[in-house]
This record gives C-alpha cells, sequence and structure tokens, in this order.
C-alpha cells in the first residue's frame, strides 16, 4: 500500500490529464477516493501538468491522457479501487506517447 502513494511523477511527453467521473456511483468510488487523497500530492509533483477533473452523473469513469503531437489514450477506471486509480494513472504518466 506504501508503493501506491509514491508521488506520480510525469513524463514530458504528457500534456494532460483528464478526469472523468460521477459524484455518486459505486463504480465511480475508487476514483472519488483518489481525487480526495491523492489530488494534491499529484499537482504538487506536476504543478505544469493540467490536471482536470470533469464531474458528471451517470457517466462511466475514465481517465484520458494527452501527449505532445496530439497522441491521446484513454482508460476506463470503472470498479477500480483507489490503489489500483493510482497505478493506471501512474502507466499513463510514464508513457511518452
Amino acid at each position: 500500500q506504501m508503493a501506491s502513494r509514491a508521488v506520480i511523477a510525469a513524463s514530458t511527453a504528457l500534456r494532460e490529464l483528464r478526469i472523468h467521473v460521477c459524484q455518486k456511483s459505486n463504480a465511480s468510488s475508487g476514483v472519488r477516493d483518489f481525487i480526495t487523497k491523492q489530488y494534491a500530492p499529484l499537482k504538487k509533483a506536476n504543478p505544469n501538468l493540467p490536471i482536470l477533473v470533469r464531474e458528471c452523473s451517470g457517466i462511466s469513469p475514465r481517465v484520458f491522457a494527452r501527449y505532445e503531437f496530439g497522441v491521446e489514450r484513454f482508460v476506463s477506471l470503472e470498479g477500480l479501487t483507489e490503489e489500483k486509480v493510482a497505478g493506471v494513472i501512474r502507466d499513463l504518466a510514464a508513457k511518452t506517447h
């Protein structure tokens, strides 16, 4: 569990992270926990990286990563725990495209 709390440092190729989350659904509970507990350290470690949180009722939770040259990837976060959400974001942040 300690490893999941490690600060996530983004690669220089990552231009933006967008997290889509539902305020109420069970499928988004791990994402909400991640935002509550890990957003501030993530932002502090990556002050120049736009990290956008979009709340919308009833949507499937996802994270979008935009890299240089307009390359974009997204991963479903549906039903994941806070730790698994952190792992997905860590993987996306480490990629160069």
